[in-house]
């Protein structure tokens, strides 16, 4: 039989092995450029060998293979109305792929519908979900990326009734949302796309990079290497003193609460952090 078995590998590279196909199955030389009519008519009578077929065998996988050849076209068709987006269309073609793999082992001719319009719906959805999971510069929750495109909507018509930008308290009405909710869809939505921090701003007849107008400089980073050299010299004190520490300012105890905490008075723990204070400093200033 002149037929390719399509997604099987056999124990040796040299010999191609030929699935036993059932005799009433018509032999297709290239499945990928049969008419849509035909393909249609193809399919009902794979789709009726499949479901005589145990899931795995030869046969079965055959079968399989040229049904997702013989239906490759509505891929491509579903795939064109995205011809405006940014990924490549063998990208989109791909991913349409699956839906259409999905669509084949769940369709059943019992449904009484043609293939077509049961698996279109399936090739779409997934290459929307592709969309919606790699599109957004930041992952954002579902719920708040399909808030965006409901305020995108409610956006223009209230834009046109009221021939202004709406506020929040009209979206959350037109929405029948709460402000809360719809003030976190405005900011979830400044996630859909990101500007370089090269981009040229325009400004006072002036252009600088974003990157310039962005952030300052934090103060915090002069004490980085002054915590570096601090390390050590916590290392070196017992456990009580570094215990009166953490106390004193990390959970921000007074000394009295100290002084209770570890059964000593606070005279003792003001003694005790004077001269871990002295101490640390000392450190500090021989190393520098």
């Amino acid at each position: 039989m002149d037929a390719v078995l399509l997604g099987v590998t056999t124990d040796s590279p040299t010999t191609e092995v030929e699935p036993q196909v059932s005799p009433e199955l018509p032999m297709i030389e290239d499945p990928g450029r049969v008419s849509p009519s035909d393909a249609r008519a193809l399919s009902k009578v794979f789709f009726n060998r499949m479901a005589e077929l145990e899931e795995g065998t030869r046969e079965y996988q055959y079968v399989r293979n040229t049904l997702i050849e013989l239906n490759i076209s509505l891929v491509k068709f579903a795939a064109s109305r995205f011809r405006s987006r940014s990924e490549s269309m063998e990208d989109i073609v791909q991913v349409g792929t699956i839906g259409l793999i999905k669509a084949i082992d769940r369709f059943e001719l019992s449904r009484e519908v043609e293939f077509p319009t049961f698996a279109v719906p399936y090739i779409v959805g997934e290459i929307k979900r592709f969309f919606r999971d790699t599109s957004w510069a930041v992952r954002v929750p579902r719920r708040l990326q399909e808030l965006r495109l409901d305020l995108a909507k409610a956006r223009d018509v209230l834009s046109q009734e009221l021939d202004r930008s709406p506020t929040v308290a009209e979206f959350a009405e037109c929405l029948d949302l709460s402000e809360e909710e719809i003030m976190e869809g405005l900011v979830a939505a400044n996630s859909y796309s990101a500007s370089s921090l090269d981009a040229q701003i325009e400004e006072d007849e002036t252009t600088s990079p974003l990157a310039d107008r962005l952030g300052e400089v934090d103060p915090a980073m002069e004490l980085v290497e002054d915590f570096h050299a601090l390390a050590p010299l916590l290392a070196q004190l017992g456990e009580r003193d570094r215990l009166i520490l953490r106390m004193r300012f990390g959970e921000e105890m007074t000394q009295a609460q100290i002084g209770e905490e570890l059964g000593i008075s606070q005279m003792h723990v003001s003694r005790l952090l004077a001269r871990t204070l002295t101490r640390l400093r000392t450190g500090l200033l021989t190393e520098a």
